[in-house]
């Protein structure tokens, strides 16, 4: 029962990925599926992890480990079909690339089962496309300098969204020269509130960069930059040329994460007059245990109570949506007010489409 609960959570996984866009992660996945079942050498890669919560996403484990495999140049037969590797994926032949995936796997199992041991990292790009609008609504509101806070922030890459490009219509926001572009960033007109707010503020000035994760990549080691890619799809390219140009920015603005839980982090902030401390998450919260995250809406409840008018603070949350609505949602909480729900989103945070004013 363990080993097929096993192949029923990677098939899941597999219908998830070719829903938001990857034809090559939603064919491989039904044949690991069943090569979990017979027993074959993917049974062998998760072999402890068949009675795994659903949010350790074992199947994501196998595939960036194997993706890691592909980028190291250690499978040159499977690097034929990926296009991040150079190849190409055939969605009229889909079936083809799964030889050469399973013999990869059979040939690396050591390699794959220490992939297995890590969480997933994808510190998505376009999830700062929420934050951007965030900042830019509450904007409207407080003008002051910002100190970020990010919890779940892996490689801290959002920390610098305010050096990223956002492109769509009558929006533009951020620097003409930035490596990392957000084009189409709204499901259709963005808000008037947002273009306004865009053209009022062409720039906010952040002060501090901090994150926290319990396992924080370095995106300046080579391990650090090839887990990053790794764990994007491999035939998503525009995803893939976000990454990169965010690496390239990582190497020129300093942002500091810090390899500690989310609410010993925010115990140690305080609002600090004449800025806005700013808490930014992006679908982090799943992984969190109740408990943990008991103990963070205590420190944000903290937080809000001792913002003032001088010494600001908001919180940004872009996470699933607990009941109703879209299925994301950019949340925003201005101090001690009530918290409200902006817009829904892509997952990986492109399109937005707007919900209230």
């Amino acid at each position: 029962m363990s080993r097929e609960r096993a192949a029923a959570m990677i098939e899941r996984q597999g219908k998830d990925c070719a829903d938001l866009g990857s034809p090559l992660y939603g064919a491989l996945l039904g044949r690991v599926a069943e090569d979990v079942r017979a027993g074959g050498p993917c049974a062998d890669a998760v072999a402890g992890y068949e009675d795994a919560p659903r949010d350790d996403v074992v199947a994501l484990r196998l595939l960036g480990g194997v993706h890691a495999l592909v980028l190291s140049g250690r499978a040159p037969g499977l690097a034929a079909y990926y296009p991040s590797a150079g190849g190409s994926f055939d969605p009229n032949r889909p079936g083809a690339c799964w030889p050469a995936f399973r013999e990869a796997v059979a040939a690396e199992l050591d390699w794959v089962r220490d992939w297995m041991t890590r969480p997933p990292q994808t510190n998505e790009v376009g999830r700062a496309n929420l934050l951007i609008a965030g900042l830019l609504a509450i904007a409207r509101t407080v003008r002051l300098p910002v100190r970020l806070f990010e919890l779940g922030a892996s490689a801290g890459l959002n920390l610098r969204a305010d050096r990223f490009r956002c492109i769509d219509g009558d929006f533009s926001w951020g620097p003409a020269d930035s490596s990392v572009v957000l084009e189409e960033t709204w499901g259709g007109a963005p808000p008037g509130w947002l273009v306004e707010s865009a053209r009022e503020h062409p720039d906010i000035e952040i002060v501090e960069r901090r994150g926290c994760d319990l396992t924080p990549l370095d995106p300046a080691s080579p391990g650090g930059a090839l887990a990053l890619r790794a764990y994007l799809w491999p035939d998503q390219s525009d995803r893939a040329a976000r990454l990169e140009g965010a690496l390239r920015l990582a190497s020129r603005v300093p942002a500091t994460v810090e390899a500690i839980g989310a609410a010993d982090f925010l115990a140690g902030v305080r609002p600090v007059p004449g800025t806005l401390t700013v808490v930014w998450h992006s679908i982090m919260r799943q992984y969190v245990p109740a408990a943990e995250w008991a103990r963070v809406e205590h420190e944000l409840d903290r937080l809000a109570a001792e913002g003032t008018q001088d010494a600001g603070f908001a919180h940004l949350s872009f996470e699933p949506c607990p009941a109703g609505g879209p299925r994301f949602q950019l949340a925003v909480r201005l101090g001690a007010s009530q918290e409200r729900v902006l817009a829904g989103a892509h997952p990986h945070g492109l399109p937005a489409r707007p919900v209230t004013a």
